[in-house]
């Protein structure tokens, strides 16, 4: 059975300098792969192998090869994913409001990859991918690249509040505060351990209607330890175990945060979350410094 995964990513920088990342063996290492081998024609290779890449393949299994080369507008690359032939291609267009670069991604993948849930896996490692390129193309700051050998993979950021940890645990905890910081409108917060922790969130995954986002309160620490529970953002009850944490600690009169988002069963999981958890982040240093 064959079948395709497409996605458009909005990258902020222009086709040239995206295509640049794509192609240059010091960019790629930079954001995608631990070892990479690039040609310039099709039918040269186009390897990428390490503890970054997806099986992780040695050297040796690393046979992926260019099918399209276009400078500033595009490639495509054979890539053998669980001993099944795949075929990625990327088309390179300005971005909609004449700026940055709408990158075009297609993966078809030409049989059975033998695992569960294999449509999904496709598609969060090309979030996670996706996400560093535009970290990468942005200066670099906020980089994570996955480790595909690690059995229990895991977000972790820490930031600096200038607030101290009193004032930004109740930006966690009381409704109106989450409200501005979290993307909500309704949030429900009980706090005591087993209270409901919910924002309201529903949107739409395959026709499907999801509600998204934390249900409870594993952990209640006031002013040092929250932990919620976090239910699988696509709406699979048979992914469970994710939950995220937030501990803080004085910090020169501030707060020192770090955030946690563990339970996750296989690396790619991982998907575009380490970006989006820094944008909440960001958000919730606002509302503490209000």
């Amino acid at each position: 059975m064959s079948w395709t995964h497409t996605q458009v990513f909005a990258l902020p920088a222009p086709p040239v300098q995206v295509f640049r990342a794509l192609t240059d063996m010091s960019e790629l290492t930079r954001w995608f792969a631990e070892s990479v081998e690039v040609g310039r024609v099709a039918g040269e290779p186009y390897r990428f192998w390490g503890r970054h890449t997806l099986g992780v393949p040695t050297a040796r299994e690393a046979t992926q090869a260019l099918t399209r080369f276009a400078p500033g507008t595009g490639l495509g690359f054979t890539w053998r994913v669980s001993g099944v032939e795949t075929e990625v291609g990327m088309v390179l267009a300005p971005g909609k409001d004449g700026s940055g670069t709408a990158l075009t991604l297609t993966h078809r993948v030409d049989g059975d990859l033998g695992m569960s849930r294999a449509r999904e896996l496709i598609d969060d490692h090309w979030k996670l991918a996706m996400g560093n390129l535009q970290a990468h193309l942005a200066g670099g700051e906020g980089l994570m690249l996955p480790d595909y050998r690690d059995p229990a993979p895991e977000v972790r950021l820490t930031i600096t509040i200038a607030a101290p940890p009193a004032k930004v645990f109740r930006a966690l905890v009381e409704p109106e505060a989450v409200n501005r910081w979290f993307g909500s409108t309704a949030a429900v917060v009980e706090p005591r351990v087993g209270g409901a922790y919910t924002l309201g969130w529903r949107y739409q995954v395959d026709g499907r209607e999801v509600a998204g986002g934390p249900t409870r309160i594993l952990e209640f620490v006031p002013d040092r330890k929250l932990t919620l529970d976090w239910p699988d953002w696509r709406g699979d009850a048979t992914v469970t175990g994710q939950q995220i944490t937030f501990l803080l600690e004085p910090a020169g009169g501030g707060t020192r945060l770090t955030f946690i988002h563990s339970g996750f069963g296989r690396a790619a999981d991982v998907s575009d979350y380490p970006f989006g958890w820094q944008y909440f982040l960001g958000l919730l240093t606002d509302e503490a410094g209000r």
